[in-house]
């Protein structure tokens, strides 16, 4: 199993995980060539899930900024984003190893309730990480995890947004590596939980090239995600990376691109090591990790998925950010235009769009809508208050 993308990736982890990495690895090629594993993933793929979802055409939207735009409905999927396609597999996969335990960190909240309910469903117990910060900011989430039966513990250590949050899951699992499997909520981390996840996230690409070619018998011009650690923009992409396609990871710009003002890691990092792995990340001028900012909380990470960066270098994907600013404008627009409520993340990409609408004139743009934004109305709320 590839390590690395181009000199991205590896294990840079403690020797106590680096077992326990190797035991995942080779579980996880077992999983893949295991019959009973993956009908039993399709089943709740299909039956619980609710998958394939949708590709919608927003007529409205398309009509306002002159192309063609469909958007891939993962906000539909159940929990509310693309966060259980990976869930569900990863938990799947502990089943299959004898697992009994499941950790995970989350940051706007969705990938710990996607790990709750997957939990609750098959029976394992369930710890969440999660910074005090986020916990504030996206508190509906933290008590659907509660109401879940997962222990949601408060991480008021380091930044307390998701970067804390992982390094606090990383020391759990060291300390319970035997009875406890890590699920790692993006396509970040140490070799193998890039691949894994990215495998998990790429039945979003599948569906989509499907649907695409169905509605207008021919591929989009432009495929447009969101990136923060990049799981559900590596699933759209996976679907289009071999064709002749445009393809956009688009970043939190935050409030500017000042450093500490935003979360643009490819727009404005350089390669280096955080959470086990070797990839663009966003420092200061001593090499320290950043400080980061959005108003997305799921985009709040200074670190990226190691392919994201192999595909930046060698120039398969232009990565772009999308200002807190611009991100709110789409989140009110595609609201009132089509009264579909997009998660904050999902705006900077619809966002994106918006801004550049020049460039996508008359093309046809296919945008991942990772996920649904009820979970960001307290924030929105707050923001209206002080008349942003």
């Amino acid at each position: 199993m590839k390590r690395y993308f181009g000199e991205y990736g590896g294990q840079f982890v403690p020797e106590t995980l680096m077992r326990a990495l190797s035991e995942l690895e080779e579980a996880f090629l077992n999983f893949k060539k295991n019959m009973d594993a993956k009908k039993e993933l399709e089943y709740y793929q299909k039956n619980y899930a609710g998958r394939q979802t949708p590709l919608y055409y927003a007529k409205n939207l398309s009509s306002r900024i002159g192309c063609r735009v469909y958007l891939k409905r993962e906000d539909l999927l159940h929990t509310g984003a693309h966060k259980l396609n990976n869930t569900l597999g990863q938990i799947l996969l502990a089943k299959f190893m004898g697992k009994k335990r499941i950790i995970a960190e989350t940051g706007a909240g969705q990938h710990g309730v996607a790990t709750a309910t997957a939990a609750a469903l098959l029976g394992m117990e369930c710890v969440v990480y999660m910074g005090k910060k986020d916990m504030e900011r996206q508190s509906p989430n933290v008590e659907r995890m509660k109401l879940l039966g997962a222990e949601v513990v408060s991480v008021e250590k380091g930044s307390m947004t998701l970067k804390s949050a992982i390094n606090e899951t990383l020391r759990d699992w060291v300390k319970n590596v035997q009875t406890t499997h890590y699920l790692l909520g993006s396509a970040v981390g140490p070799h193998p939980f890039p691949v894994i996840v990215k495998y998990f996230q790429e039945v979003i690409g599948k569906e989509a090239r499907k649907q695409i070619l169905k509605a207008e018998s021919r591929l989009p011009d432009s495929v447009v995600a969101c990136v923060g650690g990049g799981s559900n923009a590596i699933g759209i992409f996976s679907g289009f990376v071999k064709d002749s396609v445009d393809m956009i990871g688009v970043e939190a710009g935050g409030e500017s691109l000042e450093l500490g003002k935003h979360s643009a890691t490819l727009t404005m990092g350089r390669p280096g090591i955080l959470h086990g792995a070797l990839s663009y990340l966003l420092q200061d001028e001593y090499g320290q990790v950043a400080d980061v900012h959005s108003i997305s909380a799921g985009l709040d990470y200074p670190g990226v998925g190691p392919e994201h960066s192999y595909l930046k270098d060698i120039g398969r994907v232009r990565y772009d950010a999308c200002f807190d600013n611009e991100a709110l404008e789409a989140f009110r627009l595609l609201s009132r235009l089509e009264g579909i409520i997009p998660a904050l993340e999902s705006s900077h990409a619809v966002g994106y769009v918006i801004k550049h609408s020049e460039l996508f004139k008359d093309k046809l743009v296919l945008i991942n809508l990772s996920g649904r934004g009820d979970k960001d109305l307290g924030i929105i709320a707050s923001l209206e208050e002080k008349n942003v």
